[in-house]
């Protein structure tokens, strides 16, 4: 479970390495490339639905095994 900070969409960078995770294993799990988790890292639109599941992992609200059953049920549609 991830751990809870005040806003993680402040700085998605900095949340991403309190987790101590690298960019492909942090944005995988939303479904984003690491060529497009470093896009929102460096500032450029992070689209509503992903934010919302950033912030619900941030206050864990959601977990990996949540995202990865949800994630296979978009990925098989």
């Amino acid at each position: 479970m991830a751990k809870a900070v005040k806003n993680p969409l402040k700085n998605l960078r900095a949340y991403r390495e309190s987790l101590g995770e690298n960019q492909t294993q942090f944005w995988s799990r939303f479904l984003v490339t690491q060529s497009g988790g470093s896009r929102y890292e460096s500032g450029r639109g992070l689209p509503a639905p992903i934010a919302m599941l950033v912030l619900a992992y941030a206050e864990g609200l959601v977990d990996d095994k949540l995202l990865g059953k949800l994630a296979a049920r978009v990925v098989k549609r």
